[in-house]
């Protein structure tokens, strides 16, 4: 189902990956940079919950379609990450640990699909904070102003982004342990 309303919310997200990355290029002042990079952060970000819930509305669940959301995800953070990394608004530790935790649970969860064993590094509640706290801290870290005139998003972006890189050590933590004894079981 490649072309179903939640699947194309889903490929929505992947294609606003080069936009949000391309508007530190246009030559905007910074102000304007932050703002637009943001809005569409916020934007596409929430188009996660919404294919989710379309889906599920009208019957339009897939296997691709629950292949790709994870992958949009994925691509959207990691991109942000990066650009928030050149632009020295996330240490390098912290964009380290969540991009190689995407990597190592990613190529985790294929290799026990291989093996038959799927569920048991199926989605926790930890990696669900996990995202959350990355899809607040990130919007805050891009916007990088002062809001209200009393909130710091670069401040409280940094504490988000820690707290994720936290969260996300965690929960490959949890994900290695559940599938510890199906590695063991098909181990030669």
């Amino acid at each position: 189902m490649f072309f179903t309303i939640p699947t194309l919310l889903t490929w929505a997200r992947i294609a606003a990956i080069p936009l949000i990355i391309g508007v530190y290029y246009l030559g905007w002042d910074v102000k304007t940079q932050n703002l637009v990079a943001t809005t569409m952060f916020v934007v596409f970000a929430l188009t996660d919950w919404l294919d989710g819930y379309l889906a599920r509305k009208l019957n339009q669940t897939s296997a691709f379609g629950a292949f790709l959301d994870p992958v949009a995800d994925k691509f959207l953070v990691c991109a942000c990450l990066l650009v928030l990394l050149e632009h020295d608004r996330v240490d390098s530790i912290v964009a380290l640990v969540i991009i190689g935790r995407e990597i190592a649970i990613s190529a985790l969860r294929e290799w026990m699909a291989q093996i038959g064993a799927s569920r048991s590094v199926a989605v926790h509640m930890l990696g669900k904070l996990k995202t959350t706290s990355q899809m607040v801290a990130i919007p805050f870290l891009l916007y990088d102003a002062t809001v209200f005139g009393v909130i710091d998003t670069r401040l409280w972006g940094t504490v988000l982004v820690w707290v994720s890189a936290v969260l996300t050590i965690w929960s490959m933590a949890y994900y290695l342990q559940k599938a510890l004894p199906e590695i063991r079981a098909k181990a030669p």
